[in-house]
């Protein structure tokens, strides 16, 4: 990365903060990280005379994307054509228990350097990690200048609840944390763990200040399954082993089940959300969970229109997410908010964008932290080259690719450092 100036200038054609108005010609003074004025670009030269000029005249400057769920350590896999159902999907997700543990973590280790480097390369300085294998990628992304929420996952159903306690500890361990790094747990989804298991992850991330996101409502099977233990998921569990007539029923649905649950009294992130009735959708507002709709996987699986819109309208906080590699051709941010640009052309830009930003950042409890470009947050930011006077729509409506990126105040996060 090289040494970091004192204080930076960088001016461009327009400057996006999102939490206030573009502003043409310019510029972002940045300082010992953190950004330290935001305005006119001659204003600020005078101003801040000593400040280093970065000439970004041809660009638009916005803030760092954040990713709010992805799997980093699936980023390794290809996002072939879908074949087969859910499940079967889901399936070979797992590594195989004939793969030694070293090649295991080797290749965790690699696919998570892989899912960086292209975050840093399409604008993504924030993610929301989804990590089986905690221990492993934090300590990747420790040394990765991505600013991150590591969310362990914590699966604890049938005759593996006896691993909860164990597993929540793995996930909530937060001797890897540092300024960059921030611990989170994500009880994996109803599906695989109980109504016990969530109540522990929920009581350890209220007792410490964790982040807290779950899978909910990703498919239609999974209200059938809380029901009556019957469908695809039940079929899993046969085929995997470790049943048993102890996991307890729900006849609601998994959103009703959260919200009895307590996690929609909490800031919880709820990744996908993709079945949603006119009630549930009430019931989501009352409460403070956020959604994280992850556009090109939907369409990759071929559910129903989302309801996003609906979310908005009625009040809740949506972003949106890549989710990982095996079901998005790639981790590029940008070309999920050009699916939706593309279903929704009637949507303002700056809508698309703040659940790339702002929402984000406050879906992942970073919003003191980044996601718009005002002062005393972290310098993290972006130029994407542009020629009009409607950039954000401009970048929505072409392929462009930023021409650098800058993490707390350090430029040209282009890959990871050898």
């Amino acid at each position: 990365m090289g040494s970091v100036p004192e204080r930076q200038l960088i001016e461009a054609a327009w400057i996006v903060p999102m939490d206030r108005a573009p502003i043409a010609n310019g510029g972002v003074v940045i300082q010992s990280g953190r950004i330290a004025a935001v305005g006119k670009a001659n204003g600020l030269r005078k101003q801040y005379s000593d400040a280093q000029p970065s000439d970004y005249r041809n660009c638009t400057l916005v803030p760092g994307l954040i990713n709010a769920h992805t799997h980093l350590e699936l980023s390794s896999l290809k996002c072939t054509a879908p074949t087969g159902r859910f499940i079967d999907w889901l399936t070979r997700l797992v590594p195989s228990p004939s793969v030694p543990l070293d090649q295991q973590a080797q290749a965790i280790t690699a696919a998570t350097r892989t899912g960086i480097e292209q975050c840093l390369r399409f604008g993504v300085t924030t993610v929301g990690d989804i990590s089986r294998f905690c221990s492993i990628t934090r300590a990747v992304l420790r040394e990765s200048p991505l600013r991150a929420v590591s969310f362990g996952e914590v699966l604890a159903m049938g005759q593996r609840r006896g691993l909860l306690e164990e597993r929540l500890a793995k996930a909530a361990d937060r001797s890897l944390e540092t300024e960059l790094l921030h611990i989170g747990i994500t009880p994996h989804a109803p599906y695989s763990i109980e109504s016990h298991g969530y109540g522990r992850c929920l009581e350890v991330a209220k007792s410490i200040g964790l982040a807290l996101t779950t899978h909910l409502a990703e498919t239609p099977d999974e209200a059938t399954f809380l029901s009556n233990h019957s469908g695809p998921f039940r079929e899993l569990w046969d085929r995997i082993g470790g049943w048993d007539s102890q996991v307890n029923r729900f006849k609601g649905g998994p959103i009703r089940y959260a919200d009895q649950l307590g996690l929609l009294d909490y800031p919880t992130l709820l990744a996908h959300v993709n079945y949603c009735d006119d009630d549930e959708l009430a019931i989501l507002a009352r409460g403070k969970a956020s959604v994280v709709y992850c556009p090109r996987t939907h369409a990759y699986f071929g559910h129903p229109p989302h309801r996003w819109r609906d979310m908005l309208a009625g009040g809740i906080n949506v972003t949106v997410g890549t989710d990982s590699c095996a079901s998005s051709p790639d981790l590029n941010l940008v070309d999920d908010l050009r699916l939706l640009h593309e279903i929704a052309p009637d949507v303002a830009p700056d809508v698309l964008w703040e659940m790339a930003t702002t929402r984000a950042a406050r879906s992942l409890g970073l919003q003191d932290q980044t996601g718009s470009l005002t002062p005393g947050k972290n310098a993290d930011l972006i130029a994407f080259p542009t020629t009009s006077d409607a950039p954000l729509r401009e970048i929505l409506e072409a392929p462009i690719l930023p021409s650098a990126t800058w993490v707390a105040g350090g430029k040209n996060h282009s890959a990871m450092s050898e």
